[in-house]
């Protein structure tokens, strides 16, 4: 199997390595007979950061199938949130690319491996749902207090009277001005009449 090492360091200094995170995945690899084909190492950077120069990198190699199995140390080496984790290991997934989390001993190539990232997925959807739930349930307790739900009503205003200002050569910033309103709409409103 070729094998894709991912490794991030939050610091460069206060003594963080990811030569410490590098070496157990690389003898990880050798137990295991596979090859390792690159090591992205994003150094400074946030977990939290979803965009990261080499997990980036990561990425779109997967999607040019150039490794088998994407190998960390640990999760949240990878991905601070969840919903991250798990976007990320769907993409895995429908590439035939397997995740192997080696302090965490998972790895979705086993049943047991499968297993964890199904459970993880549920938990996943049902943090979504709880979430929904509670949109929900704060929309209908505004609109019980009288405030208004969804977007604001469009202004309104005379379209013929629009044309016939731009006909005679007012400016259509200086009219949207006027009007409060931008002279985006005032151009949309002015096309869809034509």
């Amino acid at each position: 199997m070729k094998a894709a090492l991912y490794a991030r360091v939050s610091t460069q200094n206060h003594h963080q390595d990811p030569e410490v995170q590098l070496r157990e995945l690389r003898e990880h690899c050798q137990r295991k007979g596979w090859e390792i084909v690159n090591e992205y190492v994003d150094r400074g950077i946030s977990g939290t950061k979803e965009s990261r120069p080499q997990l980036n990198q990561l990425m779109t190699d997967a999607e040019f199938k150039r490794f088998d199995v994407v190998l960390v140390w640990k999760f949240d080496r990878f991905a601070r949130s969840t919903r991250h984790l798990l976007n990320a290991l769907d993409t895995f997934e429908s590439l035939g690319i397997e995740f192997v989390s080696t302090t965490e001993g998972i790895d979705t190539s086993t049943a047991v491996g499968k297993m964890v990232f199904t459970v993880l997925g549920a938990v996943a959807t049902m943090e979504r749902s709880l979430t929904v739930e509670r949109i929900r349930a704060g929309m209908r307790n505004a609109k019980a207090k009288g405030s208004k739900i969804g977007r604001p009503s469009s202004p309104v205003f005379d379209v013929d009277e629009v044309k016939a200002r731009v006909a005679a050569g007012e400016q259509r910033q200086h009219i949207a001005a006027e009007l409060g309103v931008s002279p985006a709409l005032i151009t949309k409103r002015l096309k869809a009449s034509a």
